[in-house]
């Protein structure tokens, strides 16, 4: 490879940008932990793209409204309602002009067939906020979400992260991050602006109620003093619905913390949690598994100093996966009472958990050590490992990230791939829907556009309960750090099946 492996593995999260700006105020005191912006892997520099190609968006100016489902006014309040031609519903109308389909590439042995397509990124101007534009290479709707140069956040807006969940439970609101620490709603559909939530700040590990689209749940930053709150984003009232620091005391004097280290989840029901324990000087004490229904803690696991890269809870809440990168440990998924475990990973790389076809739970990972640089699945409970696809591919490498956020759509994937290095090859730059299958099934959906130049410039992408909306994020070619926006790909209901 034209690199060293040892570039391509993935480090912990930074949840403060970088200094001199007014997100260093959201990190925690000296010495306290932070999201890592180091890169998953180098990309060769790249020249700024300069003289945008005139290329027009194929704006939509039609004069009826079109039907689409989940159009009505989202329950979470603020503003609704948009022209036509804007937003969701403008989207919808194209899509149904277009009459298209999602291109598809079928796999066998980890490759595409010989010979399959491998089209440039086209050379657009940045969209404009809410206009739908087609993407010219495969068709699909693209939405600017956010424009932080004339609106809130001031500073970049971005969703928090590909394992979580950006849209609430009816897609009527979208949750967008701003590196100063503050957290804010855009209105799911007319990508409006609507307000910047009171309580959250900083990493606070933000969760959306599965079913009630007003309920967020959130952490005091990076888990300091170990409680979990429920804010109704429609009113503004909050209510603590856990205190976990007395009861773990009980199990580890030292506690001060308990989070997932920002990448963590609960289960698909909102009902089980998986937490890691931090003393006071962010030494790792362990692990614990709980139950929201019955307030209760399941079971717990001493570390011993072996601090995991994060923690989080599998879709079917069977599973607390602890993922680290100590040697001979790895990734492991453990039964909730951590008295039985499965090997799901020797490293801890970006991934995510989902459902396969049949509602298995599966963890869905890279492995840059095999000699393909295997993108693969591994079932929680049996260990089994199916590759999907090789990203090593004629002296090539990307990086690339996981979302299993479409629990109503089980058996698929989707991935982000960014940072490319070496020829471009099918699957660099771009965001894909993955079968969950052996030979699957890949779906193109769009570029994502980004000139990477560090985290904050990873698209991230991650995808709603449906797999019809999928939000990235983006500098848009002009390899800024800060010059960030979200952006929504709108899919047809039958997009994957």
């Amino acid at each position: 490879m034209p690199f060293s492996l040892s570039s391509l593995r993935r480090s912990s999260r930074r949840s403060a940008a970088s200094a001199g700006t007014a997100a260093a105020a959201t990190s925690v005191d000296a010495g306290g932990p932070s999201r890592a912006a180091s890169p998953h892997i180098v990309s060769p520099a790249a020249a700024p793209r300069a003289g945008w190609l005139a290329v027009s968006l194929l704006t939509l100016m039609v004069g009826c409204s079109a039907a689409s489902n989940g159009e009505a006014t989202g329950s979470a309040g603020g503003p609704s309602g948009a022209a036509p031609n804007m937003g969701v519903k403008g989207c919808t109308a194209l899509m149904q002009k277009q009459h298209g389909q999602l291109k598809s590439i079928q796999l066998k042995n980890g490759s595409p067939a010989a010979g399959t397509a491998v089209p440039g990124v086209p050379d657009l101007p940045r969209p404009t906020k809410a206009v739908p534009a087609a993407d010219p290479v495969y068709g699909n709707c693209v939405l600017r979400v956010t424009e932080h140069a004339k609106e809130p956040p001031v500073r970049f807006a971005r969703h928090d992260y590909s394992r979580r969940q950006a849209f609430n439970a009816d897609g009527s609101r979208i949750l967008i991050a701003s590196n100063d620490g503050t957290w804010h709603l855009y209105d799911g559909r007319t990508m409006e602006y609507v307000d910047e939530l009171d309580g959250p700040a900083g990493d606070a590990e933000l969760q959306w109620h599965p079913t009630n689209p007003d309920l967020i749940y959130y952490m005091p930053s990076n888990g300091l003093g170990m409680e979990l709150y429920e804010l109704n984003v429609r009113t503004g009232s909050s209510r603590t619905v856990a205190e976990f620091g007395d009861r773990l005391k009980k199990f580890w004097p030292d506690a001060a913390a308990a989070w997932t280290k920002a990448e963590g989840a609960p289960s698909a029901d909102g009902r089980y949690w998986c937490f890691m324990v931090d003393d006071a000087e962010w030494k790792s004490l362990g692990v614990f598994a709980w139950d929201m229904k019955e307030d209760r803690i399941l079971g717990k696991m001493d570390t011993h100093g072996d601090r995991p890269d994060h923690v989080s809870m599998s879709p079917g809440g069977k599973r607390c996966v602890v993922s680290g990168d100590t040697e001979g440990v790895g990734t492991r998924a453990w039964t909730l009472d951590f008295k039985k475990s499965t090997q799901v990973h020797h490293k801890s790389e970006h991934s995510d958990m989902a459902f396969d076809a049949q509602g298995r739970d599966v963890y869905v990972s890279i492995d840059y050590q095999s000699d393909g640089g295997d993108v693969f699945m591994t079932d929680l409970e049996t260990g089994k490992r199916t590759v999907l696809f090789k990203t090593y591919l004629d002296h090539s490498a990307t990086a690339v990230h996981f979302s299993g956020r479409a629990f109503k759509k089980p058996g698929w994937v989707l991935v982000s791939t960014y940072a490319a290095d070496g020829k471009r090859q099918w699957l660099h730059e771009k965001l894909m829907a993955v079968s969950l299958t052996p030979n699957p099934q890949v779906k193109e959906l769009a570029f994502h556009h980004g000139a990477y130049n560090g985290y904050w410039t990873e698209p991230q992408a991650t995808v709603n309960p449906d797999f019809t909306r999928v939000l990235f994020n983006s500098n848009w070619g002009s390899r800024s750090d800060m010059d960030i926006d979200n952006y929504m790909v709108v899919l047809p209901e039958d997009a994957v099946k």
